[in-house]
C-alpha cells in the first residue's frame, strides 16, 4: 500500500453520485471543481468513479457493491484518499471505512475545504476560525481515522490539528472549542475597534466565488501590493486599504474570503468575521467571473450566502470580471440583462466606470445628492449653486454640476429634483483606470 510523505501528493479518488435532479453532466462539473480543491490542498487526483442511484443509499450513500469496486481500484491504484462531492454524515463515514481497506481516507468535500483553509490561513483570527471549524467538524467523525493518522503524517483533511488528535477525546476537543470561542470573541472585539477608528468612512467590500478575480480586482481599484495567486481560497484574511474616488469620497476597501458551492452554513459560520465587512459595508461589490460556463450559478451561489448574512441586495454591485476573454457581443448582452458593470481586472477595461459607479452609489448612500443643471436654465443654475451644504462643484460642457449633501424635500420646494443624476458626467472614464 501507498505510504505518503513530505514529498509526495496524495493518491486521490473522487466519488460522485447522480439522482434524479442532479444529471451526470452536473454532477462532472462538481467533480471539476472538486478536483481543483484537492489539486489546492496538495492532492493529485488519480481518476474518480460516478454511480447513478434512484436515490442516496442512506447507511453509505452509494451502493455496497460500487464501494467494493471502489475498494479494489484504491488497492490496484494505491489510493490513499477517497474524496466524496456530497457531505457525508459520521454514520455514513464509517460504514463506508469498512467497505474499504484501512488505510484509505474516507473524505469529503467539506473536509478539503477546511483542509485548504487551514494551509491558507495566516493571521491568528483565521488560525483560530480555522481550529474551531475543524475541531466541530471532526467531533462527531472520531471513527478508525485517527487510529492510521499516526502513519499518515497528516496530509489533506488533517492540516491544523493533525497527529495530536490521536490523544484527544470527546471531552478535551469540546474544551478546546470553547477556549477557542472565547479567543475569538476578544479578536472580533479588537476588530470592532479597529473599524470604528477609521474615520467614519464609507466601506465597500469584495465578494464572490473563489478565484473570480477579486483579489486582483483589488489591487487594481487600490493599487496595493497584494499577492494574487490562480488558486481556490487564495485569499483567506481579510484585507483592507483606502481607496481615493475623486474629490469628495475616500472610502475603505475590503478583499475577502471567496464563496463556493456546497458549503454547508456551519462551516460559513466560523468564518462569519471574514465576512462580517460585507454585512456592514456601504456597498458590496459582488464579484463575477464573466468568462467561466457556470458564472450564472456562481451568482446565484453568492447571493445565496449573502442573503444567509442578511446582506441587502439594494447596497450590491454585480461585477462582471474577465471581460477580455469574452467577445463583445457576449459582454453588452450580459451588461444590460443584469444591470452589472463589465470590467477586466487584469488589463483595466471598464475600472474607469466601476470607481465612478462605487462614488456614485457611496454619495447617495451618505445622503449627496448630485445635480447636473444647464447654464441655459439661469434661475435654476442660481438656485442650485446658492444650496447650502456643497461638496463639489464643477462646470463642464454648458452644465453646472454639484454634490451637495440635502434633503430631498428642498431639491423638490427649488425645482431642482428632476435634474438629479447618478453619476458625474465629467469624472467618467473611457473605460481604462
Amino acid at each position: 500500500m501507498y505510504e505518503p510523505n513530505s514529498n509526495q501528493r496524495e493518491r486521490t479518488l473522487l466519488i460522485g453520485l447522480v439522482v434524479p435532479g442532479l444529471p451526470r453532466p452536473i454532477v462532472e462539473e462538481h467533480l471539476d471543481e472538486l478536483e481543483r480543491l484537492v489539486d489546492t490542498a496538495g492532492g493529485e487526483v488519480v481518476g474518480r468513479e460516478v454511480q447513478e442511484r434512484a436515490q442516496p443509499a442512506a447507511a453509505t450513500l452509494v451502493g455496497r457493491g460500487f464501494l467494493q469496486r471502489v475498494a479494489d481500484r484504491c488497492v490496484d491504484e494505491n489510493v490513499i484518499s477517497l474524496v466524496f462531492d456530497e457531505d457525508l454524515t459520521a454514520s455514513q463515514v464509517r460504514n463506508i471505512e469498512r467497505e474499504i481497506p484501512d488505510e484509505v481516507k474516507v473524505l469529503d468535500r467539506a473536509a478539503v475545504i477546511l483542509d485548504i483553509f487551514a494551509l491558507r490561513a495566516r493571521s491568528r483570527e483565521a488560525q483560530t476560525q480555522v481550529e474551531l471549524a475543524q475541531l466541530g467538524y471532526l467531533l462527531p467523525r472520531l471513527t478508525r481515522r485517527w487510529r492510521h493518522l499516526s502513519r499518515q503524517a497528516g496530509g489533506i483533511g488533517t492540516r491544523g490539528v493533525g497527529e495530536t488528535q490521536l490523544e484527544i477525546d470527546r471531552r478535551l476537543i469540546n474544551r478546546r472549542m470553547a477556549q477557542l470561542r472565547g479567543k475569538l470573541a476578544v479578536i472580533e472585539r479588537d476588530r470592532r475597534l479597529r473599524r470604528e477608528r477609521r474615520d467614519d468612512l464609507p466601506t465597500v467590500a469584495i465578494v464572490g466565488y473563489t478565484n473570480a478575480g477579486k483579489s486582483l480586482l483589488f489591487r487594481r481599484l487600490t493599487r496595493a501590493k497584494v499577492v494574487v495567486e490562480d488558486r481556490l481560497f487564495a485569499t483567506l484574511d481579510p484585507r483592507a486599504r483606502r481607496v481615493t474616488l475623486g474629490e469628495e469620497v475616500t472610502a475603505v476597501l475590503t478583499d475577502t474570503v471567496g464563496f463556493i458551492r456546497k458549503l454547508p452554513h456551519d462551516l460559513v459560520a466560523p468564518f462569519r468575521s471574514t465576512l462580517e465587512e460585507a454585512t456592514d459595508a456601504d456597498l458590496v461589490l459582488h464579484v463575477v467571473d464573466a468568462a467561466h460556463p457556470a458564472w450564472e450559478e456562481h451568482l446565484r451561489v453568492g447571493q445565496e450566502v449573502l442573503d444567509s448574512l442578511d446582506v441587502d441586495r439594494n447596497r450590491t454591485l454585480v461585477v462582471r470580471n474577465k471581460i477580455d476573454l469574452l467577445g463583445p457581443a457576449a459582454n453588452g448582452a450580459g451588461g444590460r440583462r443584469f444591470g452589472s458593470v463589465a470590467v477586466s481586472a487584469l488589463n483595466g477595461d471598464g475600472i474607469g466606470q466601476l470607481r465612478e459607479v462605487i462614488r456614485s452609489a457611496l454619495l447617495t448612500a451618505q445622503g449627496v445628492a448630485i445635480l447636473r443643471v444647464p447654464l441655459e436654465e439661469a434661475e435654476l443654475v442660481r438656485r442650485a449653486v446658492s444650496m447650502p451644504h456643497q461638496l463639489a462643484r464643477r462646470f463642464d460642457d454648458g452644465t453646472v454640476e454639484l454634490a451637495l449633501r440635502v434633503d430631498s424635500r428642498f431639491l423638490v420646494e427649488a425645482g431642482l429634483d428632476a435634474y438629479r443624476v447618478q453619476s458625474w458626467r465629467s469624472g467618467c472614464h473611457d473605460g481604462r483606470d
